[in-house]
């Protein structure tokens, strides 16, 4: 089996988005930081209400999937279909925006620590003027196993084999919620000074991003709060250091069409995105 090796590093960078709510953006800081499936990855974090207290008010999307994971804190999340859900610590939503939606996701805490992320992934061209969709995702519905010693899996999309033992698929996955990118999306918690051995699919594209301790990855330590973008192979290795390390493993397949981006509107041309435009200005975006 081939290793994944480090590719590029891609330092967080710090941005506001929504009404003001702080942000560590990695991937889609520019066009040159995706990692086609993958648009854009945000982390937000913050014990400091006046960081994230104006959330993101209502607003539209077309084009693409986001996923919200919440580690910390309290979002409520409504939009234009009637859909009203709660993101709690351990919750994930997603949502496919497809020919348009239009929703908001709101604090519902005035202190504490809110922490999470938000994944932007893209869709194909067939698939980029379909009918919105929306899934809640409760904590218990994610799978927490333990993949090996001193290694802690939660497993929100995709499918996982433990060496010599069970299968587990997160809840979005290939036979309940088909998707053309086929993602994988695993939340990795290593012990202090433990080495992992992780499956990726040869020809996903695939990135880690450290979010808690040490991690080292071919060789070199990935920072906190930055993204390592692999190269092709079966398999990731990575270390944790003596604090023990908590990352993100995403992989997906890749769509190899061309990005065209406005904003909250990713479709495959200019023309698509001024129609676009037009749609939301004029009240038909989601009709």
């Amino acid at each position: 089996m081939s290793t994944r090796r480090l590719q590029r590093l891609i330092p967080g960078q710090q941005v506001s988005d929504g009404a003001g709510v702080r942000l560590n953006r990695t991937l889609g800081q520019s066009a040159f930081t995706r990692l086609d499936p993958f648009l854009m990855l945000d982390e937000f974090s913050s014990f400091d209400a006046d960081d994230y207290l104006a959330g993101f008010p209502s607003h539209p999307h077309r084009g693409f999937e986001t996923v919200t994971y919440m580690l910390d804190g309290h979002m409520l999340h409504e939009d234009h279909l009637g859909n009203r859900g709660d993101l709690t610590p351990g919750a994930v939503q997603w949502m496919t925006a497809g020919r348009g939606i239009i929703h908001s996701e709101m604090p519902q805490q005035h202190a504490g620590r809110m922490r999470g992320f938000q994944l932007w992934i893209n869709l194909p061209a067939k698939e980029k003027m379909t009918p919105a969709r929306y899934r809640d995702i409760a904590p218990e519905q994610v799978p927490c196993f333990q993949f090996a010693p001193g290694v802690q899996v939660k497993l929100i999309a995709g499918r996982l084999m433990i060496p010599g033992g069970d299968e587990y698929a997160g809840p979005i996955n290939g036979d309940s919620e088909p998707r053309s990118t086929d993602p994988f999306y695993a939340d990795v918690q290593l012990d202090a000074n433990t080495e992992a051995t992780l499956p990726v699919k040869a020809g996903h594209a695939a990135f880690l991003y450290v979010f808690e301790g040490t991690l080292t990855l071919d060789g070199q330590q990935v920072p906190t709060h930055s993204a390592a973008v692999l190269s092709d192979g079966q398999r990731v290795t990575v270390h944790s250091g003596h604090d023990g390390a908590r990352f993100l493993l995403l992989a997906g397949r890749p769509l190899k069409e061309p990005v065209v981006q406005y904003g909250p509107f990713v479709m495959n041309s200019s023309e698509e995105i001024e129609q676009a435009l037009r749609d939301y200005r004029q009240g038909v975006l989601t009709d």
